[in-house]
């Protein structure tokens, strides 16, 4: 007799060892037909193991997230099984889940977009057959056995610890070694699709093989793929690498791979960025600092980025002595913290900082403004008492809030617990990463645990904002550090004229200025708020003669800091306020003889409305205002 236990404690009795499956049947073939996969003891399995003791059980769903990242990597086994069935001579290596979606990395020729629909037609054949997925452990031996025409396996097989037990998975003809678990059958998979295809070095390492990466996605529902693809084709339509070009706010040069060159629009709307920024950090307490670029070697060993940064950092010689441009900014301000001593009446002391800095990235993975080598971080750094640590980590929390709600950005937080890789003590860990869960809680916001994701030196909480199109991005971060100021023998004068060490807060909020502008150009599509936008307003004469007067009425806006621009080519009026609607110009202004004998203004604003008879007191009257409090929405005349 074997006790099964549920979530809500109800008991059910089998009187031989079921499976996992039996088990949801005995709640309903309906519910049956909606599992992945069971929990026991905090470990996934399949739904078609045996269950040989008394168990606590639940079940994975298909409304699960952690359904979803079964049933895709259940995927990545079919794009593998549909490859070899197509190239025999293919190698698989890995095929992991990643956030949006799945993939293989495979030793096989180049792959066009005509494969992989041949590809994907062939996961189809596959899927239809409903093939079940069936889990066996083998020993050392015979896995080395099975694969030994593959190099790639063979080298995972020969890294596994002395007696790990070793299992492979086999749907139809196909076997793959995997921890699992899977889906009961390929037939769940109701919905998939092939992306794209890139090269990928074997284990990253630029001295191996170069493989091809297959991504794809899936779906227990067709409805969300084709919603999911809809999305893509949005996201498109709204890339920042097109719309910067056509906008005319960056661009990228060969002269400097992963190192934005902002043009003169760019940097109206990063001015623009900045003047919020400073703002709010005034407004709580924040003082603003500036460290240098690059330093020595030896900071950055006292530091710790040396041994655990040392591959993403840039270095160079100078007098013999060998320096790094800053990867971060934090050792700077450890420095400027040390120029003068403290009491524990100045703290918390709070330090801003727009600090550019330069991280090695492959050039296979730069992407835009989403991946580049150099940027700047709106880095802050918060030098505090014990008991500070709650209040100055929620007023963090309530800043990131004030500053995402200015641009329609909600959000959701992660904990991010201590790596393997790591500075500090064990007891230094445990009070940072207790600061912070406290922090949270008090916060009032639900938050998810991301085990062994902290920085090398603390705990973090990391902020993921939501865009337009629901796709989210890690912007915001907030981490508690007790070993740097150790390092750096940082010390303040407590109320008991004692030395004592500081507890730091490292904290950004847009996180990379360039990846946020990036991220603002695709949530906003290129239309920005008024107070936000590069061009805030056009003026068009309706021809040559009204050109000096259309000048007067730029330099009138631009006394009142209205970023404003005059079209004066001898184009069609309606060519004109066309061009200016697809560069979503804000406000457009038509000049004619009317306007300028009444001194008046028609105004025509993105959403197609015009306002004839405006006049300049009006005008300026309202749309100072508006950009003053950096209103969201569209502006009304």
């Amino acid at each position: 007799m074997i006790q099964i236990t549920f979530p809500d404690n109800a008991v059910k009795e089998f009187d031989t060892p079921p499976t996992g499956m039996d088990v949801a049947k005995s709640i309903s073939e309906g519910f049956a037909r909606n599992c992945v996969a069971m929990e026991i003891e905090g470990q996934a399995l399949d739904l078609g193991a045996v269950i040989e003791q008394d168990s606590a059980v639940s079940f994975i769903t298909a409304k699960d997230d952690e359904g979803l990242d079964i049933l895709r990597h259940s995927s990545a086994h079919v794009m593998a099984e549909a490859v070899l069935n197509l190239y025999p001579d293919a190698k698989l290596t890995i095929g992991p889940v990643v956030e949006d979606g799945f993939y293989y990395d495979i030793d096989m020729e180049p792959v066009s977009e005509a494969d992989l629909e041949k590809i994907e037609a062939e996961m189809k054949k596959i899927i239809k057959a409903k093939a079940g997925f069936e889990r066996r452990v083998v020993t050392r031996e015979e896995a080395l056995a099975l694969f030994s025409d593959n190099p790639f396996k063979v080298e995972l097989i020969k890294e596994l610890p002395e007696g790990e037990e070793i299992s492979l998975y086999q749907n139809g003809k196909f076997v793959d070694l995997c921890r699992g678990p899977h889906i009961p059958n390929t037939g769940m998979i109701k919905g998939v699709k092939l992306l794209k295809t890139s090269g990928a070095y074997w284990r990253a390492d630029q001295s191996r093989e170069q493989l091809q990466r297959l991504y794809g996605i899936s779906f227990f529902d067709k409805k969300k793929l084709n919603v999911y693809l809809n999305m893509i084709e949005e996201a498109k339509k709204r890339d920042h690498r097109k719309l910067g070009t056509r906008l005319d706010l960056f661009s990228f040069h060969d002269e400097a791979p992963g190192m934005p060159f902002f043009h003169a629009k760019g940097i109206a709307m990063w001015n623009a960025l900045l003047d919020y920024w400073r703002m709010e950090h005034k407004k709580d307490g924040y003082v603003e600092t500036k460290t240098p670029v690059m330093m020595t070697r030896k900071l950055w060993e006292q530091s710790g980025h040396w041994e655990n940064y040392r591959e993403n950092m840039y270095t160079s010689t100078i007098d013999d002595e060998e320096y790094a441009i800053k990867p971060m900014n934090c050792p700077g301000g450890m420095i400027l913290y040390k120029t003068k001593s403290h009491s524990y009446k100045d703290l918390p002391h709070r330090a801003g900082e727009i600090g550019m800095v330069h991280r090695h990235e492959l050039s296979g993975a730069l992407s835009g403004l989403f991946r580049v080598r150099a940027f700047h971080q709106d880095d802050a750094h918060i030098f505090m008492t014990p008991d500070q640590i709650q209040e100055e980590v929620l007023g963090v929390l309530k800043l990131a809030e004030r500053v995402y709600a200015r641009f329609g950005l909600s959000f959701h937080l992660e904990l991010s617990t201590r790596p393997e890789k790591s500075i500090g003590t064990d007891e230094q860990w445990e009070t940072a990463t207790n600061g912070l869960r406290n922090a949270i809680e008090a916060y009032g916001q639900e938050f998810m645990i991301n085990e062994g994701d902290g920085a090398f030196y603390g705990p973090k909480i990391d902020i993921h904002i939501k865009d337009a199109l629901g796709r989210t991005w890690q912007c915001g971060t907030i981490q508690l550090d007790m070993a740097l100021p150790e390092r750096f023998d940082l010390t303040y004068k407590g109320a008991d004229n004692e030395k004592h060490r500081p507890i730091m807060i490292h904290r950004v909020v847009y996180g990379s200025m360039e990846r946020f502008f990036g991220i603002l150009v695709e949530h906003f599509a290129g239309k920005f708020p008024l107070w936000l936008a590069p061009v805030q307003a056009v003026i068009l004469p309706i021809n040559q003669e009204l050109a000096p007067y259309a000048k007067e009425i730029q330099n009138l806006l631009e006394v009142h800091d209205i970023r404003c621009d005059v079209d004066e080519r001898s184009e069609t009026l309606k060519k004109k306020i066309r061009e200016a609607q697809l560069n979503y110009i804000p406000l457009i202004i038509t000049i004619g003889d009317k306007e300028k004998d009444d001194k008046v203004l028609s105004v025509r604003t993105l959403d197609g409305k015009v306002k004839m008879g405006v006049t300049h007191k009006e005008f300026l009257t309202k749309v100072c205002a508006h950009i003053k409090d950096r209103v969201l929405e569209g502006i009304s005349l």
